[in-house]
């Protein structure tokens, strides 16, 4: 599952678009030119990163980009069959997210294996994932919304969405960064690191729009993996669902199909 590391030069256009209701206006100006080649993305369960940014990663695994998935949860707990064993899901929902990390062409898939459904915010995660920060040591880092959503939209205040996020954006910011924070990392090697940008899923004002069209087969094809989480159906109707989904992300830009993201820069020049 390794890619040809390579570097991708992203120069963000203006845009000055219409929102659907709920999000604001947003212009987006453009950003100077800058060069990345790694990045990483910390989710709560398998199949969370295929739902929310699989177009994404296939577009970066397929420009030559390093990427790593970091799972919080074992996912052990997503189901209705009463025959099923926790651990007996748990297994495969690991071959699951490894099969689509094929599809996909990821670098690593790291399983921190915490219980599904009882992940929280705590230091422990916090230095988990900042190790696997300071392992790969990516550029940009995608994660779901610490913020709860109460419109009613998918995954709507899902504890370990929200504990996943805020893990990583903590660990982000300032614990990967900062030599003196768990110490101890530095006996293992692990040098301190600065995340560039961290763009998260699932926020209520995204501003940063990925044209996915090219990638929206492989996308589909990651997500119809998880055999175990949607419901017997086949590639061909997960692929139906998944152009659908991200048709009405694109309305009003310049693409046929997008994910979204909040995007923020953690590396702008001081004024």
């Amino acid at each position: 599952m390794m890619t040809t590391r390579g570097k991708f030069t992203e120069n963000l256009q203006s845009l000055n678009v219409p929102r659907t209701p709920g999000e604001r206006e947003v212009t987006q100006e453009k950003e100077h030119v800058r060069e990345y080649s790694r990045a990483m993305v910390v989710v709560a369960h398998p199949d969370d990163a295929e739902f929310g940014c699989s177009g994404t990663v296939a577009k970066w695994c397929g420009e030559g980009w390093e990427v790593v998935y970091v799972l919080c949860t074992d996912g052990s707990k997503g189901t209705g069959d009463r025959q099923l064993t926790a651990r007996d899901l748990a297994r495969i929902r690991r071959q699951e997210q490894l099969a689509a990390a094929e599809v996909l062409g990821l670098k690593e898939v790291v399983f921190l294996g915490h219980e599904d459904a009882m992940l929280e915010p705590t230091l422990e995660l916090r230095k988990e994932i900042t190790r696997e920060i300071r392992r790969y040591r990516p550029d940009i880092l995608v994660c779901t919304t610490p913020q709860r959503n109460l419109d009613g939209g998918w995954g709507v205040g899902h504890p370990d969405h929200l504990a996943a996020g805020e893990a990583a954006l903590s660990a982000v910011f300032p614990t990967a960064r900062d030599h003196l924070t768990f110490p101890e990392l530095l006996g293992e090697g692990l040098e301190p690191h600065k995340v560039s940008e961290v763009w998260v899923m699932m926020h209520p004002e995204p501003d940063q729009f990925v044209d996915v069209t090219d990638y929206i087969c492989t996308s589909a094809k990651a997500l119809a993996q998880h055999t175990s989480q949607i419901g017997g159906k086949g590639e061909k109707e997960v692929g139906e669902m998944m152009r659908e989904w991200r048709r009405r992300r694109a309305e009003g830009k310049p693409m046929e199909y997008a994910e979204a993201f909040k995007r923020i820069i953690l590396d702008r020049p001081r004024p």
